[in-house]
């Protein structure tokens, strides 16, 4: 995150002193959370959440449970929020939070009390004009219910607003489910668009098949992308005449959530998915699964990062070099941020939109935050990825301007 903030940075030419306040984040939060767990012992968990900016609006952020969780992790996510709300123009900064453990290995009990207790202890952080946390890795509508009940009971009413990504019957928004693989989809069109690309006659690869990448592969091989190659964790399914991707999703859903035993395909390894030669490759998975090691056999046309971070920095030089036009994670993956915007507003008036309302504004969102990028990319002769910091930084920055500062 750093190296590309600082080359955007370079190429805008701000002061040093906008530098250190872009970069260090305003707030960090380390706790301990001790929970009794289901045979009695008490367990201590770390937990954190950092604010990196709140110049633009209140922090925005996800909070995930995982055991690699770390402080640093969780510094460069919620800098990567505060980027990704300015690139779609909307009112937030950026945050992120998250608890070292194993979601897997702990029953729902324990995780109810794991996710109360953090809220507990972030009572003075959260709120729905200061920070206003979401679901991520580990996380979904259930946890952030708990989260709502929680911070609600502490101020003696309910507070929707506190949290985006709940249920619907808690407030929670149409079309936020499939909003960040939507979006991705728009970013891809879009980008098809500009190189002159007829979706009927492209194909695409999507490693990962979870909530981002299924959706991306079935809203793009219902514009006429032929998806030839998608994967999870059991590795890649590959088919050159396409695979069908309602029966995959129907599989994965019947087969408790894996791809596992799928035969409308030939098995390839996720090594193997990045370098078919595609039109559209979506690594919608996990961070640094394109690096120097491996960037320079990709043969896609371009690259639509429906994860945070697939793309090291050290491989940014060598796609560049190969002409590949790459829509970065800050970009391609907002559409989740902006519904998330949309469920938040619709606490605020206490009034539901409909899905079709949801669709086209998210839409028209994405597709003008892409054409700003692509023009900034034109304007400075800069890779997609160092334009759509620029648009951000700069955002940020003359925010900062205009708001005084000290």
């Amino acid at each position: 995150m750093m190296s590309r903030f600082d080359a955007a940075a370079r190429m805008l030419g701000i002061t040093e002193e906008m530098y250190y306040i872009l970069k260090v984040p305003a707030r960090q939060v380390m706790v301990g959370l001790p929970i009794t767990m289901d045979n009695g012992s008490i367990k201590v968990f770390e937990g954190h959440r950092v604010i990196h900016s709140t110049i633009l609006g209140p922090s925005k952020g996800g909070i995930r449970l995982d055991p690699a969780v770390t402080l640093d992790e969780v510094r460069a996510l919620a800098a990567w929020m505060t980027w990704k709300c300015a690139v779609v123009d909307i009112p937030y900064g950026g945050a992120k939070g998250g608890i070292a453990c194993n979601p897997r290995e702990m029953s729902a009990g324990e995780i109810e009390r794991l996710i109360r207790a953090y809220t507990v202890a972030m009572l003075d952080v959260f709120g729905p004009d200061r920070d206003i946390p979401a679901p991520d890795m580990g996380t979904g509508p259930r946890e952030m219910a708990w989260l709502m009940d929680e911070y609600s009971k502490s101020r003696g009413m309910t507070i929707n607003g506190v949290v985006t990504g709940k249920p619907l019957v808690l407030g929670g928004s149409l079309g936020r489910t499939e909003a960040t693989g939507r979006g991705v989809t728009v970013a891809a069109l879009s980008a098809m668009d500009k190189l002159r690309m007829n979706p009927y006659r492209s194909s695409a690869a999507i490693q990962g098949f979870g909530n981002v990448g299924s959706f991306a592969a079935e809203l793009l091989h219902e514009r006429g992308v032929t998806v030839m190659a998608i994967s999870d964790v059991t590795g890649g399914y590959y088919n050159n005449r396409g695979i069908d991707i309602s029966a995959a999703l129907a599989y994965r859903n019947a087969n408790k959530g894996t791809l596992e035993g799928f035969n409308g395909a030939e098995r390839i390894t996720n090594e193997e998915l990045l370098a078919l030669p595609v039109d559209v490759l979506v690594p919608a998975a996990k961070e640094d699964v394109i690096t120097a090691e491996n960037a320079d056999s990709i043969q896609a046309k371009m690259i639509v990062e429906g994860a945070n971070g697939p793309t090291s920095a050290s491989a940014d030089d060598i796609i560049n070099e190969k002409g590949i036009m790459v829509v970065p994670d800050i970009l391609a993956n907002a559409g989740g941020v902006t519904v998330s915007y949309f469920e938040w507003v619709q606490n605020r008036i206490g009034y539901k939109w409909t899905l079709d309302r949801i669709n086209r504004r998210a839409d028209r969102n994405m597709k003008d935050a892409f054409d700003r990028v692509f023009e900034t990319s034109q304007k400075y002769k800069v890779s997609m990825r160092l334009a759509a910091y620029i648009v951000a930084i700069d955002k940020v920055a003359s925010t900062y301007k205009y708001r005084g500062g000290y």
